[in-house]
């Protein structure tokens, strides 16, 4: 399963792995300092090598932002991503700024 909120992508993984964070902000905003985080719900979130993965441990968890829609994750693990855009002219793949 794959859900997207604006620049995030969160999918489905058999596993979570890494380093327990004490927080569960998903990503933050660079030019506009809001965050998507985890705002309800039973979750943990883990860094493994610069890689995000969150595991839902309640029957469902929700993601929130200030701009976008609230998104429902039920219970699971999942590999957080950012999405990727390709500059033609430049010939570069950068991250999608939110």
């Amino acid at each position: 399963m794959l859900y997207q909120q604006g620049d995030v992508l969160v999918k489905s993984s058999d596993r979570v792995k890494g380093k327990k964070l004490h927080h569960l902000t998903l990503a933050l905003g660079e030019a506009t300092g809001h965050h998507h985080t985890i705002t309800k719900g039973d979750a943990e979130l883990y860094d493994f090598k610069g890689t995000l993965f969150l595991h839902v441990e309640s029957d469902e968890a929700e993601l929130t932002h200030q701009e976008h829609n609230t998104i429902v994750l039920p219970k699971g693990d999942y590999e957080i991503g950012i999405v990727q855009e390709y500059d033609h002219f430049a010939e570069e793949a950068r991250s999608v700024q939110d």
